[in-house]
């Protein structure tokens, strides 16, 4: 039989690409969460605190909810420390910036609008995320 882990990824991909949608649709704007949060924190989206606000607690509580109904996959496949799960979001964090847009900007919303922009640097970011794990692998194994 197959797994069926793959529906989670499923069902995740279609609510980013649904709130995608609905982000553009209600206010006219691209749905770019580094962007959306990056406002709030070097205070340019004082205009617009509401709205960002609202949007990144939704990206906390519905998901919140969803588990709370329905069985959550195990992520610490990986690791369970939480400081180098800590360090990892700061850089990840930290590229966003560098990169001006994250996977849901540039990945999501920018490959579906045909924008050059939004396709190299998803093909940017897939390609140095490849190469750390190559280089992560051939350095500590296991990775």
């Amino acid at each position: 039989m197959i797994e069926a882990d793959w529906i989670w990824g499923l069902i995740g991909g279609l609510m980013i690409g649904s709130g995608a949608a609905v982000y553009l649709l209600g206010n006219g704007r691209i749905m770019g969460a580094s962007g959306i949060i990056g406002g709030l924190v070097d205070g340019s989206a004082r205009g617009a605190w509401a709205e960002r606000g609202s949007f990144l607690a939704a990206l906390i509580i519905f998901p919140a909810v969803i588990a709370f109904f329905a069985p959550v996959p195990a992520t610490t496949n990986l690791t369970e420390n939480l400081w180098l799960v800590g360090a990892a979001g700061l850089l990840v964090g930290l590229g966003t910036r560098i990169g001006n847009g994250c996977t849901s900007g540039h990945g999501v919303c920018g490959i579906s609008r045909l924008s050059p922009r939004g396709i190299v640097a998803t093909l940017v970011y897939i390609a140095a995320g490849a190469l750390m794990v190559v280089a992560l692998r051939a350095l500590v194994g296991g990775v």
